[in-house]
C-alpha cells in the first residue's frame, strides 16, 4: 500500500501511483494552459479567437502525449512484475541475475 512504511514497501508501487495522481494535475494544467497561452499569443496577432483553438489541440495533444508516457511506463511495470511472478528473467539479465 502507498501509506506503509518499513521494508515491505514497493517502491515501484509508490512509482505507480504518482504516475496516476500526476495525470490527474497534468490534463487539467496542459489544457488551460495551452488555451490560455494561445489566447495571448495570438492576441499578439490580432487574432485571439485562432490562438485559443490552436493552443486549446496543442493542450490535448500534449495531455494525450503525458497519457501514452505513462501507460508505456505502467504496462512495462506490469511485464516485469508478470515476468517475476512466474519467474522468468527480465528481457537483458541473466537467469543467474547478474547482469
Amino acid at each position: 500500500m502507498i501509506f506503509k512504511r518499513g521494508d515491505g514497501v514497493d517502491p515501484g508501487e509508490r512509482a505507480l501511483w504518482g504516475d496516476l495522481m500526476s495525470l490527474g494535475l497534468t490534463f487539467p494544467l496542459c489544457i488551460a494552459l495551452g488555451f490560455f497561452l494561445g489566447r495571448w499569443i495570438g492576441g499578439w496577432f490580432g487574432h485571439a479567437a485562432w490562438g485559443q483553438w490552436v493552443g486549446l489541440t496543442w493542450g490535448i495533444v500534449a495531455a494525450f502525449w503525458e497519457l501514452y508516457k505513462v501507460n508505456g511506463r505502467m504496462a512495462r511495470r506490469d511485464a516485469e512484475e508478470l515476468n517475476r511472478l512466474k519467474g522468468r528473467p527480465e528481457e537483458g539479465k541473466d537467469p543467474d541475475g547478474r547482469g
